[in-house]
């Protein structure tokens, strides 16, 4: 198995160390050392194969300066991490840090991708009671240990359906910080349709984060997130997004679209939204089985691949300009980034991060509500199933056959659960077209840095 990962970008030829995480952006002569050396070839095998093809001295040259980084840790470095992953998961005591709170299983678009069912769930519309909600922040505190700090994530369906309930949520939340020294990051997730002047001050106060939901170009947009009836939604929220992104300084939110099949040039979504002033932009694969019409395909992916070769260059382009922004896909930390728990497991979903229902069911992410199988226990009575928590705290990057081969692991953390589950019926399977899309956004999110670099 390599331990490095080599690829041309933009005219660079950059080279990952893949466990220590070192980054070289290298001449020919080095690119091509370093495949040799990747073989396992000596150094005389290498001056073979390419002698007649670059100088003797810089070859030379070359095989010194990449064995010294060798030596020093930075090329060719061992995995220290696979061994000691199974006590270390097994010793490591995990306490509940956030909850995903489904405030409202009800909306008011019929977005065409909705995972959600229009905000169902597989069941009915339903919004949480106050009593609810206050059980499940209640039982955050309860089994979140010595950790002060906690995070909910208002979310739906539509959260602002049920808008005075967040409000009494958040103030019962304050209240309980001081009790218990605790400190919560409130978070939500809205379509735009009932924001208004009140609601924007209220987030602005106590909202962490707020993410706001929205495809891109207006035809874009429109098709696949209209009204019930079918009109529209995209003329109503743009201009409240604008104004709302505005008064939070550009700070403290992003924008989140998904592309499809049919808009498989969703660059020009992630620019047309820049160009309307956004800062902080995500726009996504939709994840659908390949019965649906908007589903992403394996015939798709070179397109995609050339998109997001085109956004990153675009992107260093208006960096340079003095008109950045941050595309949440490209944002990646190379001087070490999560700790080694999360870099091997992930997001924590079924063991520190829970899924609440409106009538409080616990589920290990919003993308399990609904699955029966998957179903864990209720705020008022706690994890019931133990079992469920022990199945998702046992994944990470080496309980995944492909992960163990791939070298962006230790970047996506094996990837996203729930996808597995829905594509491969098992936690630890991989959505094989999530994985390559991946792997391409690591390579041009390392380029950027490269670039940015000079």
């Amino acid at each position: 198995m390599s331990l490095i990962h080599r690829y041309k970008n933009n005219g660079y030829n950059i080279v990952l160390d893949i466990n220590s995480g070192s980054v070289h952006v290298v001449d020919e002569v080095t690119y091509e050392v370093l495949g040799c050396m990747d073989e396992g070839l000596s150094d005389t095998e290498t001056f073979q194969r390419l002698e007649g093809v670059f100088q003797e001295e810089d070859i030379r040259t070359s095989l010194e300066e990449c064995r010294n980084l060798e030596k020093d840790g930075m090329l060719f470095t061992k995995d220290i991490y696979e061994d000691a992953i199974e006590a270390f998961s097994s010793e490591r005591q995990t306490v509940v840090k956030a909850l995903c709170l489904h405030i409202a299983h009800d909306c008011n678009l019929a977005c065409r991708y909705c995972f959600a069912e229009e905000g169902e769930y597989h069941g009915r519309r339903a919004l949480m009671s106050f009593e609810v909600g206050k059980q499940a922040l209640d039982f955050l505190i309860q089994n979140s240990g010595s950790r002060r700090n906690l995070e909910v994530d208002f979310f739906g369906g539509e959260p602002l359906m049920n808008w005075d309930v967040v409000k009494q949520l958040v103030a019962y939340g304050r209240e309980q910080e001081k009790l218990h020294n605790k400190n919560f990051r409130f978070t939500l997730t809205t379509n735009g349709v009932l924001l208004n002047d009140e609601i924007m001050e209220f987030c602005n106060k106590e909202m962490a984060n707020v993410v706001l939901s929205i495809d891109g170009r207006k035809e874009v947009h429109n098709f696949m997130r209209p009204f019930r009836k079918g009109a529209g939604s995209y003329d109503l929220i743009v201009p409240k997004f604008q104004k709302f992104a505005d008064s939070r300084n550009q700070e403290r939110y992003y924008v989140r679209g998904t592309f499809t099949h049919h808009n498989l040039d969703f660059s020009k979504d992630v620019l047309h939204l820049a160009d309307l002033g956004f800062k902080q932009i995500s726009v996504e694969p939709v994840v659908a089985a390949d019965t649906e019409d908007y589903a992403i395909r394996e015939e798709d992916l070179p397109k995609l691949m050339e998109e997001y070769d085109f956004l990153a260059k675009e992107m260093i382009a208006r960096e340079k300009q003095g008109k950045g922004f941050q595309f949440f896909h490209f944002m990646i930390d190379l001087t070490g980034g999560p700790c080694v728990y999360k870099r091997l497991s992930g997001c924590g979903s079924g063991t520190e991060y829970l899924a609440v229902t409106p009538w409080g069911d616990l589920y290990p992410c919003h993308q399990f509500v609904g699955e029966e199988e998957y179903l864990m226990g209720n705020v008022f009575d706690g994890v019931l199933r133990q079992e469920i928590k022990k199945e998702f705290s046992g994944c990470n990057v080496y309980t995944k056959e492909e992960c163990k081969k791939c070298f962006a692991r230790f970047y996506c953390s094996g990837g996203c659960a729930a996808n597995a589950y829905h594509f491969e019926k098992n936690i630890n399977g991989c959505y094989e077209i999530g994985c390559k899309l991946q792997r391409k956004r690591v390579e041009c999110a390392i380029m950027i840095k490269a670039a940015l670099a000079e």
